[in-house]
């Protein structure tokens, strides 16, 4: 699973920032904003993952001991 979340956070990531980029480079703000929204968006979900892999390989290695 994490590893499936990791793509999809780099998917928005790099759509929201070629959308950023169309919408300075045709001055449309909304556009920009959205890109802007999406690109931090897949930032969320990127540490979100670490967040959830790094609690996973904690409690597995409370597992072993």
């Amino acid at each position: 699973m994490g590893l499936e979340d990791k793509f999809d956070a780099k998917k928005d990531k790099g759509a929201g920032a070629t959308k950023e980029g169309i919408g300075k480079v045709t001055g449309d703000a909304q556009t920009e904003a959205e890109g802007k929204g999406q690109n931090l968006q897949g930032k969320i979900k990127d540490v979100a993952t670490d967040a959830k892999d790094s609690v996973k390989g904690f409690t597995d290695g409370l597992k072993k001991d």
